[in-house]
C-alpha cells in the first residue's frame, strides 16, 4: 500500500495494523477470493459485514459537520467575548489550533473527538478576526464578501479536480508540501518578529503585503488538490469510515486558511491600516 502522499502513508500504515488485528476494508468488488476470507478477486482486503470503509459521502457529512461547528463557534465567540479580551482569544485559539492541528496531522490513527475540538477552537479563531476586520476595523460586508470568495475558490478548485485539469502527481505533492513548509516557516518567523516589534511588511497593505497575500491564496486554493487526492485515494485503499474525519479536516484546514488569506487581502483594498 504505497502513495505519494504522506498523510496517507501513515493511514495506509495504521490500516494495515487493523487489519492484521482482525479488521479489513473492503475492496473495490466486494467479493472474497478462494483461500482467503478477507481478499477480493482483485487482491484488495474485503471488509466484514460490521465494519464500513470511508466513502466520499461520509466526507462530505463529516466536512460540512466540522464547517457547521465552526460556524457555531466563530458566532458564540463573536457575541460572547468582549471586545477588550479579543486579542487574548485570537493568539490562544491561533496557538491551541495550531498544537492541535499539527497532532492530528502526524497522528497514526483517526481521532474523531480532537478534530472535533480543532473546529471548536478554530471557530473562535475564526469568529475574533472576522469580527475584527468587520467591526473594530470597520470593513462593513468583508467577511461575507471573503466567505463568497472563499467557497468560490474551494468549487471551482473541486470542478478543476473533477474535471483531471491539475492533479495530484507526486511532483506536484512534494512541490507543495514544500512550498506550504516555506510559508508556514515565513509566517512564524514573521509572527515572533512582530512580537519583539519588528515590522518586516509582510502583513501590511503595501506591495509585499499583497504580494504575500496572493502567494498565499494561491497556495491554499492548491492545496484543496491533496486534500482531494487524499480523499480520493483513501476511498481506494478502503481505509475505515472514521478516517473520513481526518479526510474532512485537511478540506477544512485549507478552507480556514484561504478565508483568513482572502479576509486579509479585501481589507488591503478597504482602508488604509
Amino acid at each position: 500500500m504505497k502513495t505519494s502522499n504522506p498523510v496517507l502513508s501513515r493511514l495506509g500504515q495504521a490500516a494495515e495494523r487493523e487489519r492484521a488485528a482482525g479488521y479489513a476494508p473492503a475492496g473495490p468488488y466486494g467479493a472474497p477470493t478462494y483461500g482467503d476470507p478477507y481478499q477480493t478477486a482483485a487482491g484488495y482486503p474485503a471488509a466484514p459485514p460490521t465494519t464500513q470503509p470511508m466513502t466520499v459521502d461520509d466526507v462530505v457529512v463529516k466536512t460540512v459537520t466540522l464547517l457547521a461547528i465552526v460556524g457555531a463557534s466563530a458566532a458564540a465567540a463573536w457575541v460572547l467575548i468582549p471586545d477588550s479580551l479579543m486579542g487574548a482569544a485570537w493568539i490562544g485559539a491561533a496557538l491551541v489550533g495550531l498544537v492541535l492541528g499539527l497532532v492530528i496531522s502526524f497522528s497514526r490513527v483517526a481521532n474523531p473527538a480532537l478534530v472535533v475540538t480543532y473546529a471548536v477552537i478554530e471557530g473562535v479563531f475564526v469568529g475574533m478576526v472576522s469580527k475584527y476586520f468587520e467591526v473594530i476595523a470597520g470593513y462593513e460586508g468583508i467577511v461575507l464578501q471573503a466567505v463568497v470568495a472563499t467557497f468560490g475558490v474551494f468549487f471551482l478548485m473541486a470542478m478543476l479536480y473533477k474535471a483531471r485539469v491539475i492533479r495530484a502527481t507526486p511532483k506536484f505533492v512534494r512541490g507543495m508540501i514544500a512550498v506550504m513548509a516555506g510559508l508556514f516557516a515565513v509566517m512564524l518567523i514573521n509572527f515572533v518578529l512582530a512580537i519583539f516589534g519588528f515590522n518586516t511588511g509582510l502583513r501590511d497593505n503595501g506591495l509585499l503585503g499583497i504580494g504575500f497575500s496572493l502567494v498565499c491564496i494561491v497556495v491554499a486554493s492548491l492545496s484543496f488538490v491533496l486534500s482531494f487526492a487524499e480523499v480520493e485515494e483513501g476511498v481506494r485503499l478502503g481505509l475505515p469510515q472514521r478516517y473520513s474525519w481526518t479526510a474532512a479536516f485537511g478540506i477544512l484546514v485549507s478552507l480556514i486558511w484561504l478565508y483568513i488569506e482572502i479576509l486579509r487581502l479585501l481589507s488591503y483594498f478597504q482602508g488604509d491600516d
